[in-house]
């Protein structure tokens, strides 16, 4: 039986239309750039999870997010795991590279909220087929704004989550393709960047 989560993307993304990632760094560098992230007015942290000391990572990150109310998601969960460390890391979301029915259909009996990577119409008709609703379009640099305005045209209704090779040089590119949301990681450490994505925040 599925656990039942108030939370959902409508919830996680209202307030700003980018994520943060947080990929491969150290426990102390993450809770700073995820708490930069927070002060900026970014919402949603992602902390990947390709290692058991990365878990422990987001399980850092999680704990700081709690005493701001802020949603901390694991990435990166492609088997159960993952997921396991996912759901023992306190993550109030699951990310994932591709759509895996059986990865998507766990979490989601975890309670928690799963954002699969799609690439192709098929992709997007399997994974709405599981109700999923959010999505994730990966690798959006590979894809390009054109893949977002083509979508629309069947999938109108479609939130999409552009992920992969975006920061503030070209996110605001992807959201008036049509991305709801785009997902950046260095942009947080870059100080030209940062001026940049701040600006697109105030938009």
């Amino acid at each position: 039986m599925a656990t039942v989560n108030p939370l959902t993307f409508d919830r996680i993304f209202a307030e700003a239309p980018v994520m943060a990632i947080l990929r491969g760094m150290p426990l102390e560098k993450s809770v700073e750039l995820a708490t930069r992230a927070w002060d900026l007015g970014i919402e949603c942290v992602e902390v990947p999870v390709q290692s058991r000391e990365a878990a422990e990572v987001l399980a850092a990150v999680v704990e700081a997010g709690a005493g701001r109310g802020r949603p901390v998601g694991a990435g990166t969960v492609t088997t159960a795991e993952r997921l396991a460390w996912a759901v023992s890391a306190g993550a109030a979301f699951t990310v994932a590279p591709g759509f895996d029915a059986e990865v998507a259909r766990a979490s989601l009996d975890a309670g928690l909220p799963h954002l699969p990577g799609v690439a192709t119409a098929t992709d997007v008709q399997a994974a709405r087929a599981l109700g999923l609703d959010w999505l994730k379009a990966f690798p959006a640099s590979v894809l390009g704004p054109d893949w977002f305005r083509a979508m629309r045209g069947p999938f109108p209704e479609v939130p999409f989550v552009a992920t992969g090779g975006i920061d503030a040089s070209n996110a605001a590119a992807y959201l008036a393709a049509g991305a709801r949301v785009v997902a950046v990681g260095s942009a947080l450490e870059d100080p030209e960047q940062l001026r940049s994505l701040t600006d697109l925040l105030k938009r």
